[in-house]
């Protein structure tokens, strides 16, 4: 026989099976029916019925011998209401659970589906007038990280933008976590700039207030160099002003400016009280700051070597900080004769000025509004610790700003998100973290007044200080009335007396301890600026 002729006589034998049960159930039906009285409506509704209540008797009496052989005697609890709003796929706890957590992190994939985050677990303190502030526990075996690296999607879930959030971690516990959620966009009120008490009791310089009006800035001047990146109109100018007037409030006299200003007037209120103020976008007056920047680093390492070598203490050196406005214009290859050869000196001396120049007490800052590729040269970029980015458009301008692996790391903010119609808000990156910041607008009349303060302080230690060939230079141009001398003029008056002219140069820089400056035709000589800035520093 084939193998389709048992298959036929196999249906047959079920088919005839199933009608013999069909029978023998409908004979069972209707003598229930003949015996009650019923008609056959009602009979096979109270057949059903009946089936229905032995099924759940069953499943209670399962339930309740699984409990007694577990030795739990205790009633089911009701269902709580913090439990009810539970995600799909989290199991039945008998712990309450905080809902609006869980269900983010769960749908966002920062926890499994069979977690939570119990609500003792969660401290929710309210930040009055901002929003909320929620510390909480992940569950075992999970990170902050993976929060960290879901911030987009977590703040979706909880109604708001990635900005509206702050994530901070533990250094007590890799669980632990701590969320900012603002109830309005950040900045959308304007912090009042800070009182000379707050900046001199902030542990650090001041930059800018975070999106809850604390201050935020660096936690040092020392061993600093920073990077301030963002599209024309955003703030940058603004923001350097009030982190100088900052600087001129917090450290007083400690420290000296050397100034470039190549947008011409970003950086003039400061001028007076700089050592070096240039307005200037030739690369030719970068790269002489430089030289004279790096033999001051080159003569603080040797000084450093020999302390080491003769076993004596560090010595410390008097902070020099070097600000250039519009950077990227010092290193643009325009065409003319020599400027390609100019650009590439400058870059390689830039690149040795910002990296070797924190440990000598030398601090480097940069602003450009192009951070594109060409901007600033990487070889320049990737020597700054300090990374400040007020809005660009795309994530190439960004990663120009902030550094090519800027959104692989913890908690990244993107700086297009940035509200560009807000002055001088900015992502400050320093030290692997990325804070949203909004930079000081000081009244320019409280400016002025510090400017002005830190000048007569500076001009009345001149005043009353040693006599010197500085300041017989000085006294000299006075009297004649003079902005600038000549490098033999000066030479006779401080009865320097050489036969070689390049001796005779020497000498007088070396008496006057500042760099000859170059006018057009070749002619070196001084400026009683240069001079009275270099006296006011050393006094």
């Amino acid at each position: 026989m084939s193998k389709k002729d048992n298959q036929d006589q196999d249906d047959a034998a079920r088919a005839v099976g199933a009608l013999g049960g069909l029978v023998i159930i409908t004979g069972f039906i209707a003598a229930i029916k003949d015996w009650l009285g019923l008609g056959w409506p009602a009979t096979v509704m109270l057949i059903v019925g009946v089936l229905l209540a032995l099924g759940y008797g069953i499943w209670k009496a399962k339930g309740l011998i699984r409990r007694l052989m577990a030795g739990d005697t205790r009633s089911p609890a009701p269902p709580s209401q913090e439990t009810a709003v539970e995600p799909a796929g989290a199991p039945a706890l008998d712990v309450a659970v905080h809902p609006e957590l869980t269900e983010a992190l769960v749908r966002t994939g920062a926890i499994a589906r069979d977690e939570v985050i119990p609500l003792h677990d969660v401290h929710a303190q309210e930040i009055p007038g901002y929003g909320i502030r929620y510390t909480f526990l992940l569950p075992k075996g999970r990170t902050h990280e993976e929060v960290s690296k879901r911030l987009g999607p977590i703040a979706s879930m909880l109604g708001v933008t990635r900005l509206h959030l702050k994530v901070e971690a533990s250094r007590r516990n890799e669980r632990e976590v701590t969320i900012v959620k603002l109830d309005e966009p950040p900045f959308s009120r304007i912090f009042e700039p800070p009182t000379r008490k707050e900046i001199k009791a902030y542990k650090g310089l001041a930059l800018g207030h975070e999106v809850t009006g604390e201050l935020c800035g660096i936690t040092s001047l020392e061993k600093t160099s920073i990077l301030v990146a963002g599209m024309t109109q955003t703030g940058k100018t603004t923001l350097i002003n009030g982190f100088i007037t900052c600087l001129l409030i917090a450290y007083g006299d400690e420290y000296d400016l050397v100034l470039l200003d190549g947008k011409f007037i970003g950086l003039a209120p400061f001028a007076r009280i700089a050592l070096r103020y240039q307005a200037s976008d030739d690369p030719a007056v970068l790269e002489e700051i430089l030289d004279e920047l790096l033999a001051i680093v080159h003569k603080r390492y040797e000084e450093r070597k020999k302390a080491r070598l003769e076993r004596k203490p560090e010595p410390k050196f008097r902070p020099i900080v070097f600000i250039v406005d519009e950077a990227a214009d010092f290193y643009a290859d325009n065409g003319a004769k020599g400027r390609k050869e100019a650009v590439a000196r400058v870059e390689e001396k830039s690149r040795q000025l910002v990296s070797k120049s924190l440990e000598s007490g030398v601090s480097v800052i940069m602003m450009t509004q192009r951070p594109d590729k060409d901007a600033i040269p990487v070889n320049v970029r990737a020597q700054f610790q300090c990374r400040v980015c007020l809005y660009v458009d795309s994530e190439g301008a960004a990663k120009v700003a902030l550094g090519d692996s800027y959104f692989t790391t913890r908690s990244p903010i993107h700086p297009a998100l940035l509200n560009p119609e807000i002055q001088g808000q900015a992502v400050l990156f320093a030290r692997g973290q990325s804070t949203l910041i909004r930079g000081f607008n000081f009244p320019e009349t409280f400016m002025w007044e510090v400017i002005d303060e830190t000048y007569e302080r500076r001009k009345n230690r001149l005043i009353a200080a040693p006599e010197s060939p500085r300041k017989k230079a000085i006294d000299l141009m006075r009297a004649r009335q003079v902005d600038f001398m000549t490098t033999a003029d000066l030479a006779e008056a401080l009865n320097v007396v050489e036969a070689n002219p390049i001796a005779v140069g020497k000498t007088v820089s070396k008496l006057l301890g500042v760099a000859p400056h170059k006018r057009s035709g070749g002619v070196r000589g001084y400026r009683l600026a240069d001079l009275t800035a270099a006296a006011m520093s050393d006094s």
